[in-house]
């Protein structure tokens, strides 16, 4: 399997990744299984404040494996601190993982139950220099998880990132994405859980804290019916749908997950 070609197909998917990311077979991977009769509440958690600004928001792209909305990362512009965090964390990109059918599709897995999708907001510590320095860091990298869940109501959060959709149908296709509110993505509860872990994809560092909102945002099936219309092959290719870009649960090791809630 060639460095640049990991996915989500049986030849080059989770399961074989640690063949050239050694890192994927780590103490400290995500997503994980959280069961809520081991995790523990934690009074010292303080309540996670975002201050985004919309004129950040640059592009949105499909690079084949996800749908990704960029921000101007430049300054701090659109920032996140509170919760588990020390500092601000700058806004880098926002992507989604989805599944071929409403009833699986995240990554993150609460007691036993699978999301239909799970959003990640990917935010850096700018004491780091810049995002490959944060990297490195342990304490580099804050991704807020947000689940989607299927219900009758099609929420308007999701809709303008889903209405691009048509201008990014094929892998490596970028449109203009402008004056874009982000926190208007979070659920009404601020309620989380948090633990150490690493990025869902290779090469898979070791540098997040994650913040994993316990409430779900609501879409309609119509809504995950347009994400599963991405192609995850270029326009000159056959249509291939971009699906099940997900890894499953990785081993705790020993970590605990902390709430901030009772």
């Amino acid at each position: 399997m060639a460095q640049s070609v990991w996915g989500y197909d049986s030849d080059n998917g989770p399961e074989r990744w640690h063949e050239n990311y050694p890192l994927a077979k780590g103490d400290k991977q995500s997503p994980i299984e959280i069961n809520s009769k081991d995790v523990r509440h934690d009074s010292s958690l303080s309540s996670w404040h975002a201050s985004y600004d919309p004129g950040a928001a640059k592009t949105i792209l499909n690079n084949g494996r996800t749908c990704r909305v960029v921000f101007d990362d430049t300054f701090d512009r659109s920032v996140l601190r509170g919760g588990p965090l020390t500092g601000a964390y700058r806004l880098r990109q926002l992507h989604l993982h989805w599944g071929s059918s409403d009833d699986h599709g995240s990554e993150h897995v609460i007691d036993g139950v699978k999301y239909a999708a799970e959003l990640h907001m990917v935010h850096w510590n700018p004491k780091h220099g810049n995002f490959a320095g944060a990297l490195k860091q342990p304490d580099g990298v804050a991704v807020v998880g947000i689940f989607l869940k299927v219900g009758n109501t099609p929420k308007p959060e999701m809709k303008r990132i889903l209405e691009e959709i048509e201008n990014i149908k094929t892998k490596g296709k970028e449109a203009p994405f402008l004056h874009f509110d982000p926190s208007i993505l979070f659920p009404k509860s601020r309620d989380y859980w948090t633990y150490h872990g690493s990025f869902t994809t290779p090469p898979c560092e070791e540098c997040i804290t994650w913040i994993l909102l316990r409430e779900p945002i609501e879409v309609s099936s119509d809504q995950m019916a347009k994400l599963r219309s991405l192609s995850k092959n270029n326009e000159n290719e056959p249509m291939s749908p971009l699906v099940d870009n997900w890894r499953p649960p990785q081993p705790l090791k020993g970590r605990i997950v902390r709430a901030s809630f009772k």
